[in-house]
């Protein structure tokens, strides 16, 4: 144990502990308000002090492997004795796996139990990322005074309703977790992932999409069957949105994401909402991808300063409410609210010709391809949850040489190009079918004509034989674009697996089992000016 500690403290970039000497409590009984019984484990420092804050996890992914010890120790050692329970139905813990339906009323129910501890002292901090982070958003509104401070990564308050849209399925992540915590407590369950990783791949083209998790695991996947069933309108989700109780989170919240991580839309929601309301609240963005080492790093970091500040009664370091890495600069830059002040949106036109400008197009010509879902445009690097997968800004030459994909590029810039905020497009697009997508990438070219992935985005037409303007949002970000770079617009029709590709016969994505190429136009002239909507300043 004293080398995993001192493996973590190089890992997480963290000073020497109080303490390598800890002890477990295992299975502490939590009793629920349904006489469902969870169980947790409370780690401490050996010496016993009873004065140290609590900090609280809850998780579905068990309470003794590394991935959680790597999470638990570092903390342990450093000012906290942390507590982590195994939500309902699963490693131990009453009751069935409701995945995410269950948090609010069995956390409500842990923090009456926690406080009542004679242990626990008077200061608890929450704490945890992913489906740990959504586990604190559902109680934000109704928590205990003990309660002190909220530190969620990665998460949103209407976790999963992102991925579930009918205008962009998510199908890599949905498919993806809903195997993984089906298979979760069987053995070696981290080297079952990784082995099934090129399965799971190949079971995304299986058609009827139903049978996709069958044939990655060989069974149905709860999760997987729901998500197809019901999507982000329906009822049967509507215990998950707790966005509206966000505002009335009253203790400090730091919340730490990633321009590439699949929760960033919604994190971004609620950390205005929390400023908006005037919240003590502080957001973390960095250059990661949802799996990512430094999205763990800025987290324990928050704990130990933000967290255990507001535990003791004192005041974290000093810095302004907003802090992201700024990409292409790559540099770190605060600012004071979310979105920064100072970026105005202006409009970036597709061209004829494969040009990218900000003067209104010419009369010109449509652009043509063919999208054909029996070789989906491929999803390549960006936004992605998935085991083996490069996610966050790759090299797109590969991409950008497919038919399938069109390009629009800027000249040479004269000087930098900032953009920090929220990014949109709008394409004007007609297919030969009704039903069909629009995806739209921003780039980055360098000097030598590499493009690379910043952000963005997908939307599914369903009238897309007539001509419309397709209204595109793309991920937030924050990027400079360097004299010397090209700004590029990739606009193509799929994303795979990221998105689920579209058939194209508007059938229901669980039962489709028809593929129809579809030839698209993408119009680009004073009529129909395609654009991206970039939020810039003069860079300095």
């Amino acid at each position: 144990m004293k080398l995993s500690s001192h493996l973590y403290q190089r890992l997480l970039h963290l000073p020497p502990p109080a303490t390598r000497d800890l002890t477990i409590e295992r299975d502490l009984r939590v009793p629920l308000r349904d006489g469902t019984v969870l169980l947790a484990d409370r780690w401490r420092p050996t010496s016993n002090r009873d004065d140290l804050p609590t900090l609280l996890m809850r998780s579905p992914y068990g309470r003794s492997n590394m991935l959680m010890d790597k999470m638990i120790r570092p903390l342990a050692e450093r000012g906290y004795q942390v507590v982590v329970q195994s939500t309902r139905g699963t490693f131990g813990s009453g009751g069935a796996f409701d995945h995410l339906r269950c948090e609010r009323e069995d956390g409500i129910d842990t923090l009456e139990w926690l406080v009542k501890q004679s242990w626990c002292g008077d200061a608890v901090v929450l704490y945890g990322s992913s489906y740990l982070g959504y586990a604190q958003w559902v109680v934000g509104d109704v928590l205990p005074p003990q309660v002190k401070a909220m530190i969620p990564g990665i998460s949103e308050s209407a976790f999963t309703l992102e991925f579930l849209r009918k205008e962009s399925f998510s199908l890599e992540t949905t498919l993806g977790w809903g195997v993984l915590v089906a298979e979760q407590e069987r053995s070696f369950p981290l080297l079952r992932a990784a082995l099934r990783t090129r399965k799971e791949r190949r079971a995304g083209l299986t058609l009827p999409l139903n049978q996709a998790d069958t044939a990655a695991i060989g069974r149905p996947a709860p999760y997987f069957q729901n998500v197809l069933a019901h999507d982000a309108a329906s009822e049967f989700w509507q215990v998950l949105d707790r966005s509206t109780g966000v505002a009335d989170i009253t203790v400090p919240v730091s919340t730490v994401g990633g321009w590439h991580d699949v929760f960033l839309p919604g994190q971004l929601r609620d950390y205005r909402t929390l400023q908006d309301a005037g919240r003590t609240a502080r957001l973390t963005v960095g250059p990661w991808a949802h799996t990512s080492q430094g999205v763990e790093r800025a987290t324990v970091a928050e704990a130990l300063d933000f967290g255990l500040a507001h535990a003791r009664g004192e005041e974290p370091s000093d810095r302004a409410p907003v802090r992201l890495y700024v990409m292409g600069e790559e540099k770190w830059r605060e600012f004071p609210s979310w979105p920064p002040p100072g970026y105005q949106p202006q409009r970036f036109h597709l061209h004829p010709a494969g040009t990218l400008a900000t003067d209104p197009p010419p009369e010109s010509a449509p652009d043509v391809y063919r999208y054909d879902p029996t070789d989906p445009t491929p999803a390549v690097g960006g936004v992605r949850l998935a085991l083996g997968v490069k996610a966050g800004s790759v090299d797109n030459t590969a991409l950008e040489a497919r038919p399938d994909v069109l390009t629009y590029t800027t000249p040479v810039l004269d000087e930098d190009v900032e953009v920090i905020g929220e990014v949109s497009a709008e394409v004007f697009f007609r297919s030969s079918l009704p039903y069909a997508d629009v995806f739209v990438r921003l780039c980055d070219v360098d000097e030598q004509g590499r493009s690379t992935n910043v952000c963005d985005g997908l939307i599914s037409l369903t009238d897309a034989d007539t001509s419309s303007c397709a209204m595109v949002t793309l991920w937030p970000t924050a990027h400079r674009f360097r004299a010397g770079h090209r700004i590029r617009v990739q606009v193509s029709s799929g994303a795979f697996p990221r998105y689920n590709r579209n058939p194209g016969t508007g059938e229901p994505r669980a039962t489709a089992a028809t593929l129809r190429t579809a030839d698209q136009q993408v119009l680009h002239d004073p009529e129909h000016p395609s654009a991206v909507i970039l939020p810039t300043r003069q860079a300095y």
